[in-house]
């Protein structure tokens, strides 16, 4: 199924290398050199994904990221981010700002596909998936509109951090281990960091805050994470 990608690359022949392997797997491919162009392309075609690279002339690829995260339309939009900063540390930062999953340069085109591949099926899953409501103490989901409420009051997410949410809500008050949402989120066709399933749950757990209230998402030490069904 055709997908609308935005590539976001300053490097002329990379994005055209890009451009060729995505259009081959059927893709309508839109390219832009700079942050700014970024934006303003993003929020005209709303694309099914954004393939972005870090160091973006005029606004940086980790801004547009932490932007289009807070604007309807595009915040629960699948970013897969390129990076040439190879630290464990530069990395979970663009997890923490809300992108989906990264690419450290230099990268093979058959790799970058398949995690577009990854990507818009985990995004189309969730689209096309029968109306389901899931209801643990004051969290709602629902499946089938990508939506999430904390007492009433909607709150976005990014796909990662949904799909960890409705693994949770599935079964509440089960502690899953970093390794098992790893593999419900993430898939073994990536070396995923345990670190960045931390910093996944850190940002889900600050959205589901409710004042007031107990936490609803538990870290169990030395085991994993649980949503807690406070009714």
């Amino acid at each position: 199924m055709s997908a609308r990608i935005l590539v976001a690359e300053d490097d002329a022949k990379q994005s055209h290398l890009i451009r060729i392997y995505l259009e081959r797997e059927g893709n309508v491919v839109q390219v832009v050199a700079d942050g700014r162009a970024a934006l303003e392309r993003a929020r005209s075609i709303r694309p099914d994904l954004i393939v972005l690279d870090v160091m973006l002339p005029y606004v940086d690829g980790l801004d547009v990221c932490r932007i289009l995260r807070t604007e309807p339309g595009t915040e629960d939009v699948p970013i897969l981010l390129l990076t040439a900063r190879r630290t464990e540390e530069d990395m979970l930062l663009g997890l923490d700002l809300g992108a989906d999953d990264y690419l450290t340069k230099p990268y093979s085109p058959r790799e970058l596909t398949a995690r577009v591949r990854a990507l818009l099926r985990r995004s189309r899953k969730s689209a096309s998936a029968g109306t389901t409501l899931l209801r643990v103490g004051e969290v709602e989901l629902d499946t089938a509109r990508f939506e999430v409420r904390v007492a009433g009051r909607p709150v976005a997410l990014t796909s990662k951090e949904f799909s960890i949410l409705e693994s949770l809500a599935g079964e509440p008050g089960r502690v899953f281990t970093r390794a098992q949402i790893i593999e419900r989120v993430f898939g073994f066709d990536q070396d995923v960091l345990e670190r960045t399933v931390d910093v996944h749950v850190m940002n889900l757990r600050r959205k589901l805050e409710v004042p007031g209230s107990p936490r609803l998402l538990e870290t169990v030490y030395g085991r994993g994470y649980r949503l807690v069904d406070g009714t």
